[in-house]
């Protein structure tokens, strides 16, 4: 596993706190546990990967942990702020000031160019875009010849870079990274995965990662293994 201390301030607010959470879902007659109990935390400029089997509780950690499901006991609090008894409003927000977002399937905008779909979180906060910021993260990220493509003229590493760009733009405590590199080839996802390293500990940025590739999570600062909706161990 990656060693690299991130540069980060621990006695700051932690982007991501999670106290004895737990959730399930009807499936028939059948009640699936999908968490158990589960308390963890993502310190400032960490990079966390959550791994385990199908099944494990993984996906579903996430999804819990930034707001896009909710839980059935227990608190998540995101950026400070706990977000289990927000009303949907509320939790809008918080997610869009709070949190950034990378999907397996990119999810970009197929009719704006690579620099509107980067621009597009702050569009919807009704925000102007930082341009030294812009210029920075589509630097750091390699993309700045990119910005006029539109998705179907840029290759699947390119549109996860504009994706991760994206999710940069608001300056989120947090980003939440779904499989990323579930579509992506070895040589694209070890890049993926240096860019995760690189924006942690040289920018400060939190990341939780979602994988069943375990290579992958090793390149994290530590991992939290699931196991049947339960926290096996972190190393």
């Amino acid at each position: 596993m990656n060693q690299t201390t991130a540069n980060t301030n621990r006695t700051a607010t932690k982007p991501l706190e999670l106290r004895e959470i737990s959730k399930s879902y009807r499936t028939g007659d059948e009640v699936v546990r999908a968490l158990d109990g589960v308390t963890a935390e993502v310190g400032p400029g960490e990079f966390v990967a959550v791994a385990g089997p199908s099944g494990s509780g993984k996906s579903t950690l996430l999804h819990c942990a930034s707001g896009l499901d909710t839980v059935d006991r227990g608190t998540v609090r995101l950026g400070g702020a706990e977000i289990t008894r927000m009303n949907d409003r509320e939790l809008t927000r918080v997610r869009r000031s709070t949190a950034g977002f990378i999907f397996q399937a990119y999810n970009l905008i197929s009719a704006k160019n690579a620099r509107d779909n980067i621009l597009y979180p702050l569009k919807l906060q009704g925000k102007k875009a930082d341009k030294a910021w812009l210029q920075q993260v589509v630097t750091s990220l390699g993309i700045e010849n990119l910005l006029a493509r539109y998705p179907n003229q840029m290759s699947g590493g390119q549109q996860q870079r504009v994706a991760i760009a994206r999710s940069m733009m608001c300056r989120p405590e947090i980003i939440f990274a779904d499989e990323p590199t579930g579509a992506l080839d070895s040589g694209t996802s070890g890049q993926l995965l240096e860019l995760f390293s690189w924006c942690s500990s040289r920018l400060g940025q939190a990341i939780m990662m979602v994988t069943h590739d375990l290579d992958a999570a090793e390149r994290a600062h530590r991992v939290i293994e699931m196991l049947d909706g339960r926290i096996e161990r972190v190393r």
